[in-house]
């Protein structure tokens, strides 16, 4: 992927990026700090960290990391909106931004009107305006209202007229922080079609999302910004199992929790039997093993109903999937999941006990314990990948991560029939004259 970017156009380069902000304990430190400038009452946080980054035209960039990381303080200093303290960002080209939707709109003109003041502060000319203003009319699909001052829409109607001007104004950079989900269901389908037409044109995009399957869905690359700081660019696929660590807290992109992890990874291959179930499988050499090591999947497998092995899945069988965990300490109420997973990483289908509503109870440091599923995978034919792990809930709430088996082993998925989509649907059809 990299190297077919390798000869594209860079149209957003930054360079060593930071923005920094005063923080103030009280408002009074504030003003005793504004009218003697010699007296030092604030404290400084770092949203951006020596930041650098390029962007090559056509890539669709998702930008991933938890709250506070610091993803939409970039997306506005991109933009313009936000001053970086130190650095520099060069961009090539129009940009449109759905960041914070409506900031050039004037309450007390018409929809109308706004259409107008909108095209001006992106840089359209009136003749280029009238040129799209029936599409962006058409696209918010408001009615009457387009006519009456905006300070009278609706949440609702404001997203849409907004959403419209923004994203009709034909850009060659589109920037995105979650808000593709505006509107009722019918307008959120046209959101994502305008989305899926700039893809196709070969439109760059950063796309800021807390949605894997969003990322999965639609990027060429992705990025992981954690505390100010890039850590990690590269594939979406391999950014996407990153960031499922980072959220549990098992990587937080410093050296010495990677290396924690590598032990733990080594520890649990150290453990492999002879003669296992896996064994008898084609197991993934790519799978993906992380856990804080109070537990460890320690097998899996596929089995019909009778306990025999199945090398293919007949998503109109049901089939048992297997997984053997050993607790290396005490654990008390564990989760114990399945997931299905295609090739590009997207979760097809899964459950686990905590979805079941199914109480596992308190296990011993030495116990093994036996997990079957026993389900239908009705999907489409295709090729798969199947993971197993445990966690729990600390007494804090907070989702950990005993084991956790990514990918472990590579499955097939028949059918008998033919089937249109992802699924695959056992349907009684009837037709009555």
């Amino acid at each position: 992927m990299e190297n077919n970017n390798e000869n594209k156009e860079t149209v957003i380069e930054i360079k060593n990026l930071t923005k920094e902000y005063k923080m103030y304990p009280t408002k009074k430190d504030r003003m005793i700090e504004a009218i003697l400038p010699s007296v030092k009452r604030h404290s400084t946080f770092r949203a951006l960290d020596n930041f650098s980054l390029e962007v090559k035209k056509g890539e669709i960039l998702g930008i991933l990391g938890k709250n506070g990381a610091g993803k939409s303080t970039l997306l506005k200093m991109v933009t313009g909106v936000v001053t970086p303290s130190s650095g520099e960002i060069i961009t090539k080209g129009k940009i449109s931004s759905l960041l914070e939707l409506g900031t050039a709109f004037n309450m007390e003109l018409t929809g109308v009107e706004n259409i107008y003041q909108h095209g001006q502060v992106m840089g359209l000319t009136n003749e280029q305006i009238e040129e799209r203003k029936q599409e962006i009319i058409d696209f918010a699909d408001i009615g009457d209202h387009l006519y009456q001052p905006v300070k009278t829409y609706s949440s609702g109607m404001f997203a849409r007229l907004a959403f419209s001007c923004a994203i009709n104004v034909d850009p060659e950079i589109l920037i995105v922080d979650e808000v593709l989900s505006v509107g009722d269901m019918a307008f959120q389908l046209k959101c994502f079609k305008k989305f899926d037409q700039f893809k196709k044109k070969g439109k760059t995009i950063l796309f800021v999302t807390h949605s894997i399957t969003d990322v999965l869905k639609n990027c060429t690359r992705t990025i992981i910004i954690n505390s100010g700081k890039k850590i990690f660019d590269g594939g979406v696929k391999e950014g996407v199992e990153k960031y499922k660590k980072i959220i549990v807290g098992l990587d937080d992109g410093l050296k010495e929790k990677e290396d924690k992890t590598k032990k733990l990874e080594k520890n649990f291959k150290k453990t492999k039997e002879k003669d296992t179930w896996k064994s008898h499988f084609n197991q993934n050499d790519k799978i993906i093993e992380y856990g804080n090591g109070q537990a460890e999947v320690i097998d899996y497998g596929i089995f019909d109903e009778e306990g025999r092995y199945l090398q293919s899945i007949d998503n109109s069988k049901e089939v048992v999937l297997k997984s053997k965990i050993k607790f290396n300490e005490n654990v008390n109420e564990p989760i114990f999941t399945m997931t299905l997973k295609d090739f590009n990483g997207l979760e097809v289908c899964g459950t686990n006990t905590l979805i079941e509503k199914i109480a596992t109870g308190k296990y011993l440091k030495g116990e093994v314990v036996e997990v079957s599923f026993k389900t239908r995978l009705q999907v489409a034919p295709n090729k798969y990948t199947l993971s197993f792990s445990c966690t729990h809930f600390k007494p804090n709430g907070e989702l950990e991560v005993l084991s956790r088996k990514y990918d472990a082993l590579l499955v097939e998925v028949i059918s008998s029939k033919e089937h249109v989509g992802v699924l695959s649907l056992d349907t009684d059809i009837k037709i009555k004259k």
